[in-house]
């Protein structure tokens, strides 16, 4: 498969940038260029702006029962391309195909749902004091939307958004990730493709700091939509507040996984496993902090080690390949400094804590025992294969570390009790609760953190409730 040239997309039409400037894109399974993204200018950001602001003029007309039939259109293109776009994703970010094609079609599901709810934004009629009186609450799209998108799930955090916004009336400028430029890009063919009318959609690509600090102050620019890092997310949440734009923040996260004496074991280190290296741990949900209590210690820890040790590492494009590389070399860097710093304060290998070979970005799956609070690999999060093992002892004991860091995004359990399982969906604070299976970022359900992980939601009704104002109508009839 040949690697794209990736270009912007503006008003319904590629081009290049507006003084040709390009930047490399790499594969992470080879450490090689592989292709480039143009890199947008201000001239070619007021172009984007221009678009939109048409393009909300022209969407917001069409009913939704007739956005639906677009969205609904795009979902099936989707699934048509799945498995081109799926190998671009595999080029660029590496994970396994098969993990792509899952990304693929669960975004596929995600345009349906969104096509189906936006045909039922409802407001409703509130009874009046008076005779001849008529008091309406309508929801409206909020106007153009600026979404930034991250480069572990580079098409579904950007369906995510698109989804949302088209279905409740907005236009939409997406500045994907310069990592993963092709696979999202993608997206703009397939829109384009189902009747999406000209400038309701637009892709920009550059450096983000001066995308973002353009884009967010601008007064065509009526809510922010972003995922990635708290940092980041920190500074355009300000830079939002400080021009009154809505905003959605989906951040980071330390997730701590809990596993009680009384839980079915191999259920519990198969299905952490799973989840622990999926997208070589590069995703924000990822279990991180394994709490086990110290009955089940000993023989969760076994279990679980022996599933990470069967792991195959390679090329996502490989036959059989069940992790693939990390995104980049700067990510390597940083997860194989967290765990050499926490060997070094006491930690404990079990398996893993090395890079693989001398050509791409690969690193082995791994898993830390004898982790401590004070180390920062359990503090700060690694986002990366790498998993941290501690025993507690009970119930409180195990509140005290899930709720103990600024995070707040997703937490998982695993226990027979259902007394347990009713008091841990008290008292966790966190945004996503997932016990005795994997339940999370369902098109139907909420996807979003509490704390320091953000706010808002990108998943459920709450997803295209942010993308809809409410307007009251007080009429008298005289």
């Amino acid at each position: 498969m040949m690697y794209p040239q990736t270009e912007l997309f503006i008003d319904g039409a590629w081009s290049a940038a507006s003084d040709g400037r390009t930047m490399d894109v790499l594969n992470p399974a080879t450490g090689e260029v592989i292709g480039t993204v143009a890199c947008a200018t201000p001239a070619d950001l007021d172009r984007a702006l221009a678009a939109a602001e048409r393009g909300f003029r022209t969407w917001r007309k069409v009913s939704p029962f007739e956005r639906s039939k677009v969205l609904r259109e795009a979902a099936r293109l989707m699934r048509e391309r799945a498995p081109r776009i799926a190998g671009l994703l595999t080029m660029e970010q590496g994970k396994p195909l098969a993990e792509a094609l899952i990304e693929i079609h669960g975004s596929a599901d995600i345009i349906d749902w969104c096509a189906e709810e936006g045909r039922r934004t409802y407001g409703r009629v509130v009874p009046a004091r008076a005779e001849g009186i008529y008091q309406l609450v309508v929801k409206e799209p909020v106007g153009p939307v600026a979404a930034f998108t991250p480069w572990n799930f580079p098409v579904s955090q950007a369906v995510r958004k698109i989804a949302a916004a088209l279905a409740t009336g907005c236009s939409i400028i997406v500045k994907p990730p310069e990592e993963t430029p092709a696979s999202p890009a993608a997206l703009a063919d397939i829109f384009r493709d189902a009747g999406l009318p000209d400038g309701v959609l637009n892709l920009v690509y550059g450096n983000p700091p001066d995308i973002s600090g353009y884009l967010v102050p601008h007064p065509v620019i009526r809510k922010v939509s972003f995922t990635g890092s708290v940092p980041v997310g920190k500074h355009l949440a300000a830079l939002a507040g400080q021009h009154m734009k809505r905003a959605t923040m989906e951040l980071g996260g330390h997730a701590p996984a809990i596993v009680f004496d009384d839980a079915d074991l191999d259920k519990a280190a198969e299905l952490l496993a799973a989840s622990k290296f999926r997208n070589a741990g590069q995703v924000c949900v990822s279990p991180t902090r394994f709490l086990i209590q110290e009955q089940a210690y000993q023989p969760f820890l076994e279990k679980f080690v022996g599933r990470v040790k069967s792991i195959k590492v390679g090329d996502g494009l490989a036959e059989g390949t069940k992790m693939g590389p990390l995104v980049n070399e700067r990510r390597v860097q940083a997860v194989d400094t967290l765990i050499s710093e926490a060997v070094s304060q006491g930690a404990k290998l079990e398996t893993g804590g090395k890079r693989i070979g001398n050509k791409g970005s690969f690193y082995e799956p791994t898993v830390l025992s004898g982790v401590t609070g004070d180390m920062r690999i359990m503090n700060e999060e690694p986002f990366g294969p790498v998993a941290l093992v501690a025993p507690f002892s009970g119930f409180d004991d195990v509140i005290a570390e899930a709720n103990r860091l600024p995070y707040g995004l997703a937490a998982y359990a695993f226990t027979s009790s259902a007394k347990t399982a009713t008091a841990l969906g008290q008292e966790l604070e966190t945004g996503m609760l997932t016990l005795n299976h994997l339940g999370l970022a369902l098109p139907e359900v909420p996807f979003g953190g509490i704390k320091d992980s953000g706010y808002g939601s990108e998943g459920g009704t709450e997803a295209l409730e942010a993308y809809l104002v409410t307007k009251f109508v007080s009429q008298s009839g005289v």
